[in-house]
């Protein structure tokens, strides 16, 4: 293909004719699904009748029992959602590489859809995150690599890029270019990746189209979470600076918080989230509330736009559990995370903590001590976090090995 773009619209054609279907296999690769199915109807409250001979883990069914099955986890698919995928996925130590596998055959196998391509596409970029070494660079993660790192799935790729492909790098370039989180939220280089997903059509599933946007959700992943980790950085400096100057709370009503806000709470809050999970890039309650908690500690500083926006706050704010509930509602704690570092990439990352319980009022601040926690930003991965205020798409893919649930 020679044109910059794919067409604007491509129209999803029926998958060609194909042979009566292997019983045998639909039946291996129905059981090799149903416990990750089955784990996910559980957490998620999803109300489909069951499959007996799955169920009862029978080893040679029946024509009708391979039918049930295969309707069965048709109807799963129906009711799971791609936020929910994510969310399973990055906290589940139910799925290993073989069961990404399993999940992405399955879906590729599957007539085109925004839902598959979407589980499709987490679901690349979870297979390679996971495989991918801690050490890995930017620059060592080109189309030659990924393509070797995604055989298991899609086989040899002919490494031979479509010219409208060049769009996401493009894409990249931008989003390596932005110096805040708030600039690659609402600068729009967020939606240049999406729309480009979008008007890739039935293209999207060409190998080397499926390789290059795994790459690309892999890149922008790490520079997302940089520009956050980064951000992080940014307010706990900010808020040493106002503690020597003497300065004991902040005006923090455009974050959700009070407007007299204990300087060490926020320090408190800010090591809650030191690590966060899972993501779809799209702007959300979590990650608003951490762009806005920058601005504020930036206006009390007297820098940045941030100082316009701490004059003008007058609203007044939202209980702060409630804010957070967007993004902790559903979460679920790992055992211990108290090092003030960022866990490296291959390992899980809890969900964000509500500020109500990251910071108990009890907690008597120490005039001693002045800890200066800073998350460190490396040339590794991290995992996605879900950053939606609607139901959750990723704060993801994510670039961790999921958590230890059952």
């Amino acid at each position: 293909m020679t044109s910059s773009q794919p067409p604007s619209s491509q129209p999803s054609s029926p998958p060609a004719s194909v042979p009566a279907p292997d019983l045998a296999a639909v039946w291996s690769s129905a059981r090799r699904l149903h416990p990750i199915y089955a784990e996910m109807a559980r957490e998620f409250v999803i109300d489909v009748p069951g499959c007996a001979d799955l169920e009862a883990h029978v080893d040679t069914p029946g024509r009708e029992s391979v039918e049930q099955a295969q309707q069965w986890l048709n109807a799963m698919d129906d009711k799971i959602q791609v936020h929910q995928l994510r969310q399973f996925l990055q906290t589940s130590s139910l799925v290993d590489p073989d069961g990404l596998i399993a999940l992405l055959q399955h879906f590729l196998a599957k007539a085109h859809s925004d839902s598959v391509r979407d589980k499709i596409d987490f679901l690349l970029v979870q297979y390679f995150s996971q495989g991918a070494p801690t050490d890995l660079d930017d620059n060592s993660a080109d189309i030659a690599y990924v393509a070797q790192a995604l055989e298991p799935v899609l086989g040899k790729v002919e490494l031979k890029t479509p010219v409208w492909l060049n769009a996401l790098d493009r894409v990249i370039d931008s989003s390596r270019r932005c110096r805040s989180l708030d600039e690659l939220l609402h600068g729009g280089v967020l939606e240049q990746g999406r729309k480009a997903k979008t008007q890739a059509g039935d293209l999207f599933y060409l190998p080397i189209a499926l390789v290059a946007f795994t790459r690309f959700g892999y890149l922008m992943r790490r520079a997302f979470f940089r520009l956050m980790l980064a951000d992080l950085n940014n307010i706990l400096d900010g808020l040493t600076e106002l503690e020597e100057k003497g300065v004991a709370t902040i005006d923090c009503r455009r974050a959700q918080f009070s407007a007299q806000e204990p300087i060490i709470r926020l320090r408190m809050i800010c090591q809650s989230w030191k690590v966060m999970f899972q993501a779809e890039y799209s702007s959300g309650q979590p990650l608003r509330m951490l762009v806005d908690l920058r601005a504020s500690v930036d206006g009390a500083l007297g820098r940045g736009s941030g100082a316009k926006g701490a004059a003008a706050a007058s609203a007044p704010a939202a209980p702060r559990a409630a804010a957070a509930a967007a993004g902790a509602k559903t979460a679920k704690p790992q055992a211990s995370q108290t090092s003030t570092k960022v866990a490296a990439p291959n390992s899980v990352a809890p969900k964000p903590v509500a500020p109500s319980a990251a910071a108990p009022k009890a907690a008597a601040p120490n005039p001693a001590a002045k800890p200066k926690a800073k998350f460190a930003v490396a040339n590794a991965d991290v995992p996605d976090f879900e950053i939606s205020a609607e139901p959750q798409e990723w704060n993801p893919d994510a670039d961790s090995q999921p958590g230890k649930k059952k």
